[in-house]
């Protein structure tokens, strides 16, 4: 049966290729990832070349103020202006380019289905996200993915996403205004699964969260073997510890990223600076716990084997070794470079440094657009 053409339209591609889709044993023209965050802007140049990517250039700039308000680009023209800087800076000459939107400005359901024809889902899948999403479907940008066949039951377990369309627009739009064609929207959950398949192997059964930190929130995706489980964000980041420091130590802000990162300031002792930051990343910490405990009490005869941390603020001191404690599972800082080949033009010591901050940026990286 042939889908209705005004129904295909509405299903807008959030996410479109896996890792394992990338062709093998060619070099192809280099993409440039986007990851817009409310405190900085980070940007990628990859490409694959044989059977692995090759990171080509790499770089972050601070977001202009105020420029993103809840979950959408509110200044376009000056981010698409910084963006633009950051890319001639850089030399960066590519102009396809893959970008995220932020996990809270969507909206994620599991659901399975009768096992069906692609032509026939999509009919189907129109009318299961009319019954989840409180908007009328003109006004969203949907997708899906089938990501497991029950051949038992001959049925399916399907992935539906949804996220207003302006939203979407207002990521794509920034890029389209710094001169770079916006090729895919993905979402900064499923980035972190990319990232994570890209140099880590799954193993079956093993459950293994992914937490990054974010300046303002922190995202989560739990993936049982390879496979992503569950879905969500707190609303605590990077900045609530850094505002958090500067208000006990009485340090300026610029002072209190210098904790964070366990280096010593003048007039605050090592002992002032790990009295402040307990509080701090405790605060954190209980926010993860809690979105953690929605996983365990839908799924209560699963365990988190593994948490691998991202973001700018994981190598807070003392950061991982709480949130193991707090966990009950051992905590590791993701390598996002991990099996990522560096063209000899990259500073890799200065980007080893900062690699957990780019972890979306990586998972990005590996996005091509594809028809399912």
């Amino acid at each position: 049966m042939a889908v209705n053409v005004i129904w295909q339209d509405r299903i807008r591609r959030l996410f479109t290729v896996s890792l394992s889709e990338l062709s093998p044993f060619r070099r192809e023209e280099s993409y440039v990832s986007i990851d817009i965050g409310s405190n900085s802007i980070k940007m990628v140049e990859a490409c694959t070349s044989g059977d692995h990517l090759e990171l080509l250039n790499w770089g972050a700039v601070p977001t202009p103020s105020a420029a993103i308000q809840n979950n959408m680009v509110t200044e376009p023209e000056r981010v698409a202006e910084v963006v633009r800087g950051l890319l001639e800076s850089k030399g960066v000459r590519a102009r396809r380019a893959v970008t995220a939107v932020p996990g809270p400005a969507v909206m994620i359901k599991r659901v399975t289905l009768p096992a069906q024809s692609a032509q026939d889902i999509e009919n189907t899948i129109l009318f299961e996200a009319g019954n989840f999403i409180p908007e009328d479907l003109d006004n969203v940008n949907l997708d899906y993915q089938i990501i497991d066949h029950l051949e038992e039951s001959k049925q399916m377990e399907v992935l539906l996403v949804a996220a207003k369309r302006d939203i979407v627009s207002s990521y794509s739009d920034t890029l389209r205004s710094a001169g770079l064609i916006p090729l895919v929207v993905d979402v900064d959950y499923f980035a972190l699964d990319n990232m994570y398949e890209l140099n880590y192997d799954p193993v079956p059964d093993q459950v293994i969260a992914l937490v990054n930190i974010g300046a303002r929130y922190s995202s989560i995706n739990i993936l049982r073997g390879g496979r992503s489980t569950f879905t969500g964000d707190v609303p605590v980041g990077g900045r609530d510890i850094t505002e958090a420091l500067t208000r006990d130590l009485g340090v300026s802000a610029e002072e209190a990223e210098q904790v964070k990162a366990g280096r010593e300031i003048g007039g605050v002792s090592v002992e002032q600076a790990t009295m402040a930051l307990g509080p701090a990343t405790d605060a954190l910490i209980d926010e993860i716990h809690y979105a953690l405990s929605f996983f365990w009490t839908a799924a209560t005869d699963e365990r988190i084997d593994a948490l691998y941390i991202t973001g700018g603020a994981a190598r807070v001191p003392e950061l991982r070794q709480r949130l193991a404690v707090r966990a009950e599972a051992p905590v590791e800082i993701a390598d996002p470079l991990a099996r990522v080949a560096l063209a000899s033009s990259v500073d890799a010591a200065a980007l080893r440094q900062r690699a957990p901050e780019f972890a979306v940026a990586m998972g990005l990286a590996v996005r091509r657009p594809q028809d399912k």
